[in-house]
């Protein structure tokens, strides 16, 4: 699960499309597409964006729900608390 959310990261465009359903969840395929050309200049495909989204959502860092016909993007932060847990000290000692 861990190589799985780090392999979603080493993306660019996966990182913007987190930042993007962090700064306001609940977003559609064509919402993500639209923000990503406005706001970060990218020229992609919403194919390509919909499988970038099934990376992030297999890693667990995206979840979805379908409501009719549409289907709703949400940021899920937990895979990546798991990580900082992982490595977490309360008091690091100096050496």
């Amino acid at each position: 699960m861990v190589g799985d959310v780090f392999h979603a990261l080493d993306d660019r465009t996966r990182r913007l499309v987190l930042d993007e359903l962090a700064a306001g969840d609940g977003k559609t395929l064509f919402e993500i597409c639209a923000l990503l050309t406005t706001r970060h200049g990218l020229g992609v495909t919403r194919q390509t964006i919909s499988q970038h989204l099934g990376v992030l959502e297999s890693a667990g860092l995206v979840v979805t729900e379908r409501r009719g016909r549409c289907k709703f993007h949400y940021f899920n932060p937990e895979p990546l608390a798991e990580i900082a847990r992982r490595w977490h000290t309360e008091e690091r000692t100096q050496r």
